[in-house]
C-alpha cells in the first residue's frame, strides 16, 4: 500500500504511475546499471529514460549511461563488453547540499576549527 501511495503522489521516489504506464505501453527494456537503475527506450521513437532505484538524483547515473541517455552514442552499455582502465575510479553520486557532503575542517557546518597556519603567510596591511 504504502508504495502505491508514493507512486501517486512523489515524483522524486522511484517512479510514478504515470511512468508506469508509460514503460508498460511504449518501453523497451535496455538494462540495468550497478547501482539498480534501470535504463528504457522508446520502441519507436527516440526517447530514452531512467527509473532510479530510490531517489530520483541525477548524478547518480554512471559515465557511460549519462552519454546514451543524452544520445551521445548509440549503443547502450549493456551491449558494450567495457573494462575500465587501472586509473579509472569507480563512479559516486554527487552529496552536495546531504548529510553526507564533504565538510572540511573550519567549515560553519562542522565542530572541528580550522587548522592554524604554519607561519607562510604574513597579513597585508596597507600603507606599508
Amino acid at each position: 500500500m504504502k508504495k502505491l501511495l508514493l507512486e501517486l503522489f512523489t515524483w522524486w521516489n522511484g517512479q510514478t504511475m504515470g511512468t508506469r504506464f508509460f514503460t508498460w505501453r511504449k518501453g523497451e527494456f535496455v538494462g540495468e546499471d550497478e547501482f539498480g537503475n534501470k535504463y528504457y527506450r522508446e520502441r519507436a521513437g527516440k526517447k530514452r529514460w531512467v527509473i532510479y532505484n530510490g531517489l530520483a538524483e541525477a548524478s547518480s547515473i554512471p559515465p557511460g549511461w549519462h552519454g546514451w541517455m543524452h544520445h551521445r552514442v548509440d549503443t547502450p552499455p549493456s551491449d558494450e563488453t567495457y573494462y575500465a582502465k587501472s586509473w579509472q575510479q569507480p563512479h559516486h553520486a554527487n552529496k552536495t547540499g546531504t548529510a553526507e557532503a564533504y565538510r572540511p575542517d573550519g567549515s560553519i557546518l562542522t565542530p572541528e576549527t580550522r587548522p592554524e597556519v604554519t607561519g607562510d603567510y604574513q597579513a597585508w596591511t596597507p600603507g606599508q
